[in-house]
């Protein structure tokens, strides 16, 4: 590959990794655990997508294609084949201060439950769990942060208490994050089979209608417009598919998934946007 090309690599993953960096960010995934997980999946995908004759791929031509030794690709595949987990938890100064916060004899009651602290002073108090625990974290940069998502409230008293054991930046609800999972996949899949065409291949649809000229207060009424087209439209579709379903005698395996995905684009100016 170029350098030019390459470079035009870097950009494209850039940009495809910022919308997913912010959801994983706001779910509390570390940079750590998100490499464990992109390892373990360029092994994968290498393994399976690149043997010859439908084979997986050897351990060697792996190893070439992704830039990971032999030894640890060879780790990767008992991890996969087995039930040992293939991320290790990498737990956070604040996961830290939370845990301590249940467990250290200094900070539970009689009754083993977290001790409502003093926000400053000696031990017990959130400055000194935070200076046993948190590593280079100011204490009230850490108040304020846990504050901010809710892990820990102020009581009547001034004193703060803690809500839960985790620490994750942003609520999120576990069915809608797999729905936006699905749909990231999906616009990756039709993108990786336009732009990489095998033979005999044919692209799939793939357009997008937007503009860099709008005025914010015309965002409501698109909202409207997109919620009244966009529905009518998938809900025929919908009827098509319906409409060409296969009848119940069919084999299961002789099944095909397919569909539409509509989304709103929506969001302040970016430089990548003008591209």
């Amino acid at each position: 590959m170029s350098t030019d090309n390459k470079s035009i690599v870097y950009y494209v993953c850039r940009i495809v990794l910022r919308p997913l960096a912010s959801i994983l960010l706001k779910c509390g995934l570390t940079w750590k655990e998100f490499s464990d997980i992109s390892k373990s999946v360029f092994v994968e995908v290498a393994s399976d997508e690149y043997g010859i004759n439908g084979r997986p791929t050897n351990v060697s031509r792996v190893s070439i294609l992704t830039g990971i030794s032999r030894k640890e690709i060879k780790r990767q595949r008992d991890l996969l084949c087995g039930n040992q987990p293939v991320v290790k938890s990498k737990t956070t100064d604040a996961t830290r201060v939370l845990s301590g916060w249940f467990q250290d004899s200094d900070y539970i009651d009689a009754n083993g439950d977290p001790r409502l602290l003093n926000e400053r002073g000696e031990a017990p108090s959130f400055e000194s769990l935070c200076e046993r625990y948190s590593g280079d974290i100011a204490a009230q940069t850490m108040a304020k942060e846990l504050l901010q998502t809710e892990t820990i409230e102020r009581a009547p008293d001034g004193n703060l208490r803690v809500k839960r054991r985790f620490y994750q930046p942003a609520k999120h609800d576990d069915e809608n994050l797999a729905w936006g999972a699905a749909m990231i996949r999906d616009v990756a899949a039709t993108m990786n089979n336009n732009v990489f065409l095998s033979n005999g291949a044919r692209p799939r649809f793939g357009r997008k209608a937007e503009t860099v000229r709008v005025l914010p207060e015309t965002v409501i009424e698109f909202r409207k417009y997109l919620d009244s087209k966009g529905q009518s439209f998938l809900e025929e579709v919908d009827g098509w598919l319906n409409k060409h379903e296969a009848s119940d005698d069919t084999r299961e395996s002789e099944f095909v998934r397919l569909g539409v995905g509509m989304f709103a684009i929506e969001d302040e100016l970016r430089e990548e946007n003008l591209k």
